[in-house]
């Protein structure tokens, strides 16, 4: 014979143990200007890889600064270029590091890093 438990009701829980989380609304505003940010950084980016593969007088100019420790000139060269926004240069003996960043960044909505090697 067999022997019947009875039935229990238990409060239900989730099947992974945790239950479920509260999250905050979503404000999209912050994200959509970070991404606008960023195109226009990407497009100075883009002017600036433009010079750097089609000017090889630019690229001896710049390269030589760099090797003379001439950060005066290396910035005067980027700029020159035509670039509105704040880039941080850093070079070594094997290649250069730009880090552009929006003017109005004042949280640091948007920055964009390039690595280039030219040893």
């Amino acid at each position: 014979m067999y022997y019947r438990h009875p039935y229990y009701v238990y409060p239900p829980y989730p099947q992974n143990g945790y239950w479920p989380r509260s999250y905050p609304s979503v404000d999209t505003e912050l994200l959509s200007h970070s991404a606008k940010e960023s195109k226009t950084l990407m497009k100075e980016a883009s002017m600036v890889l433009d010079a750097l593969s089609e000017s090889t007088d630019f690229d001896a100019q710049l390269m030589y600064a760099a090797q003379t420790s001439d950060l005066d000139e290396v910035k005067r060269l980027i700029h020159s270029i035509g670039i509105t926004s704040e880039v941080d240069i850093h070079y070594n003996p094997d290649g250069l590091r730009l880090e552009f960043s929006s003017p109005a960044a004042n949280m640091g909505d948007a920055r964009l890093t390039i690595a280039l090697r030219w040893r």
